[in-house]
């Protein structure tokens, strides 16, 4: 963002309301460490705003120290399945998210992601309605300068939790109808963006997207795919996009060969079927054709997008057991299926 055209823009205008500001760069998927770190720093500063300006490790970064800036404790307090999970009393300092990516949704979302990486490593959510932003500026400028890689792996991260949101067990009629809009947003908007990043309604319709994902995950939960990404993230330097778009299109498949082995009537499947009509624009597909087609699109996708698979990331096959292992979190939880372990593990398998 200091970089960019845009950064004289917004001090300037800070500049002319008498606001004074402070810094802080976001190198990566931000850690507890980071988050108490910058509290410890700038806690005595009086800040009266936090401004979250870049991509989801930004946002996240900028909802924890604006949610700890006040109460001043350790961030590892309130992390979910990590230190002793004390409920959140605030208050927060005002927030205001501005993303630059089309992807994570976290400028709709309660939760602040953050990270420790390594064999021991853990990707956990600090989480509270008091988190949510005050204020969401989504401007389809910002994302101009996107690089092909981000904007691949965030719009893929998008597409993927619209479509677990929608077949969530969670799903309501609500936020079907935002996940089916952000869907096919995603659909018109994300093979001409990656592209030509300077295609302006390619811009709006990802982000616009990428805001449609972070509100029907906030209500309704994610599945598998975010499931294996919490662990992937943790135990390897896999950004979390990258993760999410190298592993839907499989594990769409899995879950749809899991329903009708074990549940044939499932209404999800039939909520499959429509996706696969919706992105492959062939609307008069009978159920078992548009479910092959959804997970032809989405493999079309991993590859025109260039995703990795994760070997390229340091994954093998002996790493299995303790990604599956760890991967039952809240995301899992609302599946559509339960998936067994085996089934987890050949989805990691296929996409060494």
């Amino acid at each position: 963002m200091r970089k960019s055209p845009f950064w004289s823009a917004v001090t300037d205008g800070l500049k002319a309301q008498g606001i004074s500001w402070l810094h802080l760069s976001i190198p990566g998927e931000p850690s507890p460490q980071m988050i108490d770190e910058a509290v410890r720093e700038f806690r005595s500063s009086s800040i009266d705003g936090v401004i979250g300006i870049g991509g989801g490790s930004a946002l996240d970064a900028a909802k924890a120290i604006a949610g700890l800036l006040k109460p001043g404790n350790s961030v590892i307090d309130h992390l979910e399945g990590v230190g002793p999970e004390m409920p959140y009393d605030g208050p927060a300092t005002p927030f205001i998210a501005v993303p630059t990516t089309a992807g994570t949704g976290s400028e709709a979302t309660k939760n602040a992601v953050l990270s420790v990486q390594g064999p021991n490593g853990f990707k956990k959510s600090f989480r509270d309605e008091k988190l949510v932003a005050e204020y969401a500026l989504v401007d389809p400028d910002l994302l101009a300068s996107c690089p092909q890689s981000v904007i691949a792996a965030n719009g893929m991260d998008a597409l993927t939790q619209l479509l677990e949101s929608y077949v969530s067990s969670r799903a309501s009629p609500m936020t079907d109808s935002l996940a089916w809009g952000g869907m096919k947003a995603a659909r018109d908007g994300l093979p001409g963006f990656y592209a030509d990043a300077g295609d302006a309604a390619a811009r709006e319709r990802m982000a616009y997207a990428a805001l449609m994902s972070g509100i029907t995950l906030a209500q309704v939960g994610l599945g598998s795919v975010h499931g294996l990404a919490a662990p992937l993230g943790a135990f390897f330097p896999i950004p979390h996009g990258v993760a999410c778009g190298t592993l839907v299109a499989t594990a769409t498949r899995t879950n749809i060969e899991a329903l009708r082995a074990r549940d044939p009537d499932h209404p999800t499947l039939d909520k499959y079927a429509q996706v696969g009509r919706l992105l492959s624009k062939q609307g008069q597909l009978n159920r078992d054709a548009a479910h092959a087609v959804l997970v032809d699109t989405l493999e079309a996708w991993t590859r025109e997008l260039k995703l990795p698979t994760l070997a390229h990331f340091g994954v093998t096959q002996t790493d299995i057991p303790r990604i599956v292992a760890n991967s039952r979190g809240s995301s899992m939880a609302t599946n559509p299926i339960r998936l067994d372990d085996s089934e987890i593990a050949a989805i990691v398998a296929a996409r060494l």
